[in-house]
């Protein structure tokens, strides 16, 4: 019987490489006899056991030519001279400009069996597996789920990498627990870094209590010595001076791991040293540490923004926002506490933080429908108001209300940060009458419109009657006094606890919070226009002590009277929009949303609807 020959590909880095080894594993121990080579980074291809696989085909990522590189396409010629019976990606297939790579790499390998996960892009598999998309369940999970098509089992096992001891590092008992610290991230996204200050800050906690001794770990692009520099009791050194069948050896040996989401992190889940591991920008239910049996723990600061990366079916936002709130709001205590809590008892010191938020958590009981992707509440104005007493009366933490309308819908397509945002609002008011249009093209009609602008004086007046403090917050200087003057003359009982101007900078975040916390404000009305306004609120609603915050873009310019509103007639027309440009022409190239937002709803009219997804685990033939 002829011996068969299996292509793996994995052409991404280490801590990809990594959580695919569970799936080469489980394929070899199926198919024992079978010829399987891996065709990997040539960067990562040294920590890849040598039992897994019978040949590693290294693949140059770096470089000008990239995938076109000379000694890539020497490879491709190689592969067609071993003629494979299969091919296995072990990629999302999330661009569509990427697919054609993939397709070369099909006819080079002369495969016929062509094994990967399905989605919209790919259309040359002969099994796969649906792509749910990132974080439906966990990479290894994918690959473990990928390879059952061919009859490994898909069971949970730990990744496998080589180990090598260093010659000039004898191991041994040690008398103080050793604690490994990554301060890099890699070279693919700085934004998943945390500070050096804040390692350096746990490094000399766990020095004092536990007489830690402190490894400082990672690849030659991560630099240790700044926080070298800021420690009285140095650091041994070792970053850029081991392999990485080294570096996975060295960490081995340690008590702990800390790191934020990387590739050497993946490395240290895979050794069973305890790893605590700080996620931002990164989608945890997709990259946190995968450790079956062994002690991982995630840290989050619960950004609503976060994370911005590789969520659904899109890469989005890979090198996160520049305010870095997410990785900011990790403090060094929260951190200590928990490294601490894990060298003591092997727990955790509390659970950790939520996964990504869903797009109902919190949301209101109304029906809820998406437009091109978009939510959007069918609620009125009651209901809304209903809605946010009971959020006061809970005093469960912070609620986030989006003002929709074609204009947010339209920005979200291009703004992965903030159609996240939008997906994870606990309401999206219908604020626009294209809104009411788009729903009932697509059979989902929305009963009212629902604006930010004429929401305002109505939760002032509830807020007069049933003793709610508001804040506003943005406008130009002066404008949210005179609009909390004039809400307070209309509403006598109104209280405002605080109006300023401030700015979205990230550089005034902490001060503009503590000053919102402060006042003892239950309402925090935004206008820094959007999508700042939604942006600055997302960053920062885990800190906020008020009961809702919602962004209100122009509504204190018409409520102070320094923008006058369309008449009546016109509003309740829906021709608002023509009013304000004819007033503002400058906002015309912003009004070639609506249109654009038209066509894409039209589009998405004929579309035919869905088909069922099919269990991940069934396979396809």
């Amino acid at each position: 019987m002829a011996i068969e020959r299996i292509l793996l590909v994995q052409l991404a880095d280490i801590g990809d490489l990594v959580l695919t080894t569970p799936a080469i594993a489980a394929l070899r121990e199926a198919i024992p006899l079978a010829r399987i080579d891996l065709l990997a980074s040539a960067h990562a291809l040294p920590i890849v056991p040598d039992a897994l696989v019978d040949r590693l085909i290294p693949f140059q990522r770096n470089g000008g030519a990239g995938f076109y590189a000379a000694p890539n396409l020497r490879t491709l010629l190689a592969l067609r001279r071993r003629q494979y019976d299969t091919i296995v990606f072990f990629h999302h297939f999330t661009l569509r400009a990427g697919v054609f790579k993939f397709w070369l790499l099909v006819k080079a390998s002369g495969a016929r069996r062509i094994v990967g996960l399905k989605n919209r892009n790919i259309g040359f598999l002969s099994d796969w597996v649906e792509d749910e998309g990132f974080g439906a369940r966990h990479q290894a999970q994918y690959w473990l789920n990928l390879v059952a098509l061919l009859g490994a089992d898909s069971s949970p096992r730990p990744a496998r990498v080589k180990r090598e001891a260093m010659p000039a590092r004898a191991h041994g008992a040690s008398a103080v627990p050793i604690v490994a610290m990554h301060t890099g991230s890699g070279g693919y996204s700085r934004a998943r870094r945390w500070s050096p200050e804040g390692f350096a800050a746990v490094a000399r906690g766990l020095q004092q209590a536990h007489d830690a001794e402190i490894l400082l770990v990672g690849q030659p692009e991560d630099d240790g010595r700044l926080m070298e520099n800021l420690l009285q009791k140095k650091p041994t050194n070792l970053v850029g001076a081991t392999t990485l069948p080294q570096l996975a050896d060295v960490i081995a040996e340690a008590d702990l791991f800390i790191g934020a989401d990387s590739g050497v992190m993946h490395l240290a889940a895979a050794t069973g040293t305890p790893v605590l591991s700080l996620f931002g920008p990164s989608n945890p239910d997709a990259w946190r540490p995968w450790s079956p049996g062994a002690c991982a723990v995630v840290l989050r600061s619960g950004v609503e923004c976060s994370p911005c990366s590789y969520v659904g079916h899109g890469i989005g936002a890979r090198e996160g926002c520049s305010a870095r709130t997410c990785m900011k709001l990790l403090s060094a205590r929260q951190v200590l506490l928990a490294a601490r809590r894990l060298l003591d008892t092997g727990e955790s010191a509390a659970d950790p933080a939520p996964t990504t938020a869903s797009a109902s958590t919190g949301a209101s009981a109304e029906r809820r429908i998406k437009l091109l992707g978009v939510p959007v509440d069918a609620i009125s104005y009651s209901g809304w108001m209903q809605r946010i007493g009971e959020w006061i009366a809970a005093g469960d933490g912070a609620h986030h209300v989006c003002t929709v309308n074609p204009e947010f819908i339209m920005i979200a397509q291009g703004d992965p940060i903030f159609f996240n945002i939008l997906n994870r609002a606990d309401i999206c008011v219908p604020d626009g009458v294209g809104l009411l249009w788009a729903s009932q093209r697509l059979g989902a009609r929305l009963p009212e419109r629902v604006t930010g602008s004429d929401g305002v004086p109505i939760i002032a007046r509830h807020a007069a009657e049933q003793g709610w403090k508001l804040f506003f917050l943005g406008a130009a200087d002066g404008i949210a006094e005179r609009a909390a003057a004039v809400l307070r003359q209309q509403n006598p009982k109104l209280v405002v606890s605080g109006a300023y101007s401030g700015s979205p900078a990230e550089a005034e975040e902490d001060e503009i919070v503590d000053r919102i916390n402060a006042s003892g404000a239950d309402i925090l009305l935004v206008a820094y226009g959007a999508p700042k306004q939604d942006l600055w609120i997302a960053r920062n609603l885990p800190r906020l002590d008020v009961a809702m915050a919602m962004g209100i873009g122009g509504s204190l310019d018409f409520i102070a009277g320094v923008v006058p509103r369309a008449p009546r007639w016109m509003r309740a027309r829906g021709l608002e929009w023509l009013y304000r440009l004819l007033r503002q022409p400058w906002r015309l190239r912003r009004m070639l949303r609506l249109p654009r937002f038209a066509l894409a709803i039209l589009r998405e009219g004929k579309r035919p609807p869905p088909e069922a997804k099919t269990p991940s685990e069934t396979p396809r033939r």
